[in-house]
Parts: C-alpha cells; sequence; structure tokens
C-alpha cells in the first residue's frame, strides 16, 4: 500500500468513525466539521487527502502554512484553512490573509491587532477563542474563570466576533471533563462552535457537543 493509499484510507476511517459517534450522540454528520492537521506535511502528503475530498485543513504556524498553502490552494479552489497553533501578534496580519479560521484567540493584546487587520483587509476569519481548561502554565489559552469575561471583552472592546470555544486537555488527564467545561463556557456566552478533539479522543468531543474535530496522524500516519 502506497502512503497515498495509507491516508486515503485513514480519511475514510476517521469520517465513519465521525459519522459513528455522531449516530451513538444523536447527531447530525453534517454538524462537524473534520479539519484535517497537515502541520510538518509538505505539500505532496497533502494532495492525496484533497483528492479524497477533504477541504478543510489546520496548520500550527503561519510561516509553514505560508510556504505550502498558497499554491494547493489555487491548484484546488474551495479549501478553507484553520490555524490551530498559537498567534503570534505580529503574525496577525498574515494570519487574517491567509486563514479562514483561527482557532487560538487567548489575550488582549493579540485581540487588538486581530481587530486592527480585520478592518483593513476586509476580511473575516472565523474566531474561536482557546481555553485553557488544564490551567497549563506551557499552554496557551484563557483560563476557565477569566473566559466569560474575555468573551465580553473581545465584543466589546475590540468589536471582534467570537463564533467559538477551542480547548487542549491535559495529555495526562482524561479529556471528557475537559470538554464538558468548554460546551459549558460556550453555551453560557450563546456560542455555537466548539473546536475539540483530537486523534485520540474526537468520538468523546463529538459526544460533549464538538463542532470541530482537529485531526492528524489518524489521517496522515506519524509525524517524523
Amino acid at each position: 500500500m502506497t502512503s497515498a493509499d495509507t491516508q486515503i484510507t485513514g480519511l475514510d476511517t476517521v469520517r465513519a468513525e465521525i459519522a459513528r459517534g455522531c449516530r451513538d450522540a444523536g447527531r447530525d454528520p453534517a454538524g462537524v466539521t473534520l479539519v484535517a492537521v497537515s502541520k510538518t506535511f509538505p505539500a505532496e502528503a497533502i494532495e492525496p487527502v484533497i483528492a479524497g475530498g477533504q477541504r478543510v485543513f489546520g496548520e500550527n504556524r503561519v510561516q509553514e502554512a505560508k510556504a505550502k498553502w498558497p499554491a494547493l490552494i489555487e491548484k484546488h479552489p474551495g479549501i478553507a484553512l484553520h490555524l490551530i497553533g498559537p498567534l503570534q501578534s505580529n503574525k496577525a496580519r498574515e494570519a487574517v490573509a491567509l486563514f479562514d479560521a483561527i482557532h487560538s484567540v487567548d489575550r488582549p493584546s493579540l485581540c487588538e491587532e486581530l481587530a486592527k487587520e480585520i478592518a483593513k483587509q476586509g476580511r473575516q476569519p472565523t474566531l474561536f477563542a482557546q481555553i485553557n481548561t488544564g490551567a497549563e502554565p506551557q499552554k496557551a489559552g484563557v483560563l476557565p474563570q477569566y473566559a466569560d469575561q474575555f468573551i465580553v471583552d473581545c465584543r466589546v472592546n475590540y468589536g471582534l466576533t467570537i463564533s467559538g470555544l477551542m480547548c487542549i486537555p491535559p495529555a495526562d488527564e482524561a479529556p471528557g471533563p475537559h470538554f464538558a467545561l468548554t460546551a459549558n463556557i460556550a453555551r453560557c456566552n450563546g456560542l455555537e462552535l466548539l473546536s475539540m478533539g483530537m486523534s485520540a479522543d474526537f468520538t468523546t468531543a463529538i459526544a460533549m457537543g464538538a463542532t470541530h474535530v482537529r485531526v492528524g496522524s489518524a489521517i496522515f500516519g506519524a509525524r517524523g
């Protein structure tokens, strides 16, 4: 089996698992967007997944995405690109220009730059506030106890439309409680989108209401 065959098999398996997870949760699979996480993979590894019908992809770094995606998007119209990694404030201009969604809004300085660039460029990427549900010092994200105020500040102070929340549970803890916490914060703030779940736990996230699941290794294979 070629690497392309492996990726198509992985993509089909993930799609089937999403459908099964939605069925078990009594949800419509159309309400869950698969974000295929292509970070660190070159364009030639992404092409078979595009050929398999996948149109939403996630990247961690602005510079890496700039290097490989413009040509792919020109070749394959209709692709949506999501930034799922931390965003430096000085990369806001490039991020707004390139990405259709940004999952990692988490601090006032970034909000200020995003608001400026959204107004300047006339582009409106879908914005998710990142919640650091495990209060992990090495991770980006707003602490849960400050999330409500942060969302208000985004709207009132910066004029940003926050459409949803994103979380990355601690690797050594059960993800369910972290997904439930994120979903509750979203519900309390009238937010409809939830970016939750990766290769190992996306079916759990679907049961908790995820609208976007970020799956990389289950599609592309292990990263080198």
